[in-house]
């Protein structure tokens, strides 16, 4: 599958993978190293579009556990981005400050969510009422602590209503850009049913904030791309 994805994806498609279950939240981070090694091998056909690689560690993972992640980070030698959930990391004290300096250290990004407009809306929606059930609820930390920072942004239904968070996030990626990074910004709905549209939305704001940008032609997906995902 991972050989079929390189053939066929254009060359300026990018990929990020985030290590699975078994990996993130399978105990110490240091003795899951042979496994994580593992998955990125099994991605090689792709080369350096895959990059960064996602680790997104559960709420349980807490910050006296950092010598772990210390470990993992030494002992992979790849582009990475963490998403951490324990509130411990939120409480603006020394063990988010302990977090924010050692990514800082290696060069690896905070990934940010937003999940401000999911809880922010009243919906009786089956999707709705779940996504609220199993997404975090955690305060929004924009960071860029490399050259690429990573936002995942969990919108509700209403894509007009999610204007009123998405619109900070045009300005922060605007400045991202003009300080020359490359920001990955990641749009979610509650069924992702409406994830492109959000995505488009979303770019068609930042190009009014930066009309350089390319034009993005809306296509929609054919069954044969559809079975590549």
């Amino acid at each position: 599958m991972v050989e079929r994805w390189a053939q066929v994806f254009p060359a300026h498609f990018r990929f990020t993978a985030k290590f699975p279950r078994d990996i993130s939240h399978g105990g110490n981070l240091a003795l899951q190293l042979p496994a994580a090694e593992q998955f990125c091998q099994s991605l090689a056909a792709l080369g350096a579009r895959v990059a960064p690689f996602w680790l997104q560690l559960p709420a349980t993972f807490a910050p006296h556990q950092l010598n772990e992640l210390v470990a993992f980070i030494e002992g992979l030698q790849r582009p990475l981005a963490v998403e951490v959930r324990h509130p411990g990391f939120f409480a603006k004290g020394e063990d988010e400050r302990a977090l924010n300096r050692i990514l800082m250290e290696y060069g690896i990004e905070r990934i940010c969510l937003d999940s401000r407009p999911l809880f922010n809306c009243v919906s009786t929606d089956p999707a709705v009422l779940h996504a609220q059930s199993k997404k975090p609820r955690l305060p929004v930390r924009p960071t860029a602590f490399s050259q690429a920072p990573q936002v995942r942004f969990i919108g509700g239904p209403d894509l007009q209503a999610n204007d009123r968070y998405l619109g900070q996030w045009v300005d922060k990626v605007a400045g991202w850009i003009e300080e020359g990074r490359t920001p990955y910004v990641f749009l979610h709905t509650p069924d992702n049913h409406l994830a492109a549209a959000q995505a488009l939305r979303f770019h068609q704001q930042l190009r009014e904030r930066l009309p350089g940008l390319p034009v993005v032609e809306a296509e929609p997906l054919e069954a044969e791309q559809l079975g590549l995902l």
